[in-house]
Order: C-alpha cells, then structure tokens, then sequence
C-alpha cells in the first residue's frame, strides 16, 4: 500500500467569506471526516493538492500531517472521498478527506488496464471498452492499483466478463459477474448513396427556346410598323 503525505492546517472558520480569503492565498478548503473521526476544518496548499491527484487521482492513500497550531503534529490516514471543482475556472474548490481504518474493508472503485491486442481487431473488428472502472472490497493492505484485462485472444464477437478477471486473494468484485467489460465487434460499414440528378434536358430545352422566341418577337414588331408606315405614304 503506497501512502502520499500532505500537509494541512486546522481551520478555525467555515464561512464563505474566510473561505474564499483562503483560496486566494492558494489554499483549498477541506474536511476530515469518519466512521469514528471527529470533523476537521482543514486547508491544503491548491499546489500540492493538484500535483497529488494528478499523479494518483482519487485512489491515492494520503497520510495528512495536520498543524494544528500546537507542538504536535497529528497524523490521519485517509482517501479523498470527494473533490469539488470550480466550472469555469477548473481549480479545485473544497475537498473531503476520508478516514481509512487498516483494520476495516473499503468499497472502492479501481481502475481497468487493458493489455494485448485482440485477434479480432487483426481481423478487422474494433474493440469496445463497455467498463474503465471496478468497484471491490478489500482491507486497504489489499487495494491494487489497477487490475489488468488481457483481451489478446478475442475474437470478433467475444466478450469479457467480470466472472473473467483475475484478482488476488483477499478481494471482492461488486458488479455483476455477467456484466461485460470489453468486446470485440464488427465494424459496420454504412454505404452513402450518392442522390441521382433528375435529367432535365427537355426543360431545359423548352427554356432555351422560349427565352430564344422572346428576342425574335421583339425584334419583329418594330419591322412590321416600317412596312405599314411605307404602304400608308404610297396610298396618299
């Protein structure tokens, strides 16, 4: 079991206003709560909190060095149990701590690792992820990292399932046993017929004629009033 420390200090105020006067000096208001803990008002550096959840997102034990004001520094085992985050800045908001008891099993989600490369994608099937987490018991002692899924001998139309994992002695699954978690499928290729242009060349020919007609009457007309003006002279 890998543990990160993580300095914080006790915070005496849980209003907005103290709050909000901490994150602008770079800390993150959070609390320490549990099963047999008392609640404590803490602040963490945003810093050290961001590069700790990066490196081991949520899953990461963290022992916390609280500073409480006193001589003694106070140490409480934990998992972060909750992280708010800001939506329009991203930065972290508040953070709940949650105490961890050696002694007592824990429910958590674990992360999948997928190794191999399925037969079924040399073949030309694609490869489906249906699950990227796990939720187990287990004693703290026993959390793993992550727990490795070998698709390297699915077929197109095979399936993993949880019944299927391999997991070390001492740990639960919680999810369905037939619940899958990666498939090989075959690619659908859908065919986009192209729209069939609607042969228009009568119309268009009739167009073409019609407005060939137009000048020609135009034209005509002023001719035809030359000839009468001609006659009317000869008559008189």
């Amino acid at each position: 079991m890998e543990v990160t420390d993580l300095a914080a200090q006790v915070r005496k105020e849980q209003k907005k206003g103290p709050a909000r006067r901490l994150r602008q000096k770079g800390f993150v208001p959070a609390i320490f709560y549990g099963r047999s803990a008392e609640n404590i008002l803490l602040a963490v550096k945003n810093d050290e909190l961001v590069k700790l959840y990066k490196d081991k997102k949520n899953h990461a034990f963290i022992k916390l060095i609280i500073d409480d004001g006193g001589n003694k520094k106070i140490e409480k085992l934990s998992l972060i149990k909750e992280l708010q985050v800001q939506p329009l800045t991203g930065r972290f908001y508040h953070a709940d701590f949650y105490e961890v008891d050696i002694k007592r099993k824990l429910i958590i989600d674990v992360s999948l690792r997928f190794i191999g490369k399925a037969i079924g994608v040399e073949n030309g099937g694609e490869l489906q992820h249906i699950k990227r987490e796990v939720k187990v018991s287990c004693l703290p002692l026993d959390l793993p990292d992550h727990i490795d899924v070998d698709v390297t001998n699915l077929e197109i139309g095979d399936s993993i399932k949880i019944r299927d994992l391999k997991v070390a002695e001492g740990i639960t699954m919680l999810d369905r046993p037939d619940a899958s978690i990666a498939s090989v499928a075959v690619i659908k290729v859908v065919k986009v017929e192209e729209p069939v242009k609607e042969e228009v060349a009568t119309e268009e020919g009739a167009t073409t004629e019609a407005a060939a007609a137009t000048p020609v009457g135009a034209t005509a007309a002023p001719a035809e009033k030359v000839e009468k003006a001609d006659r009317e002279k000869k008559e008189k």
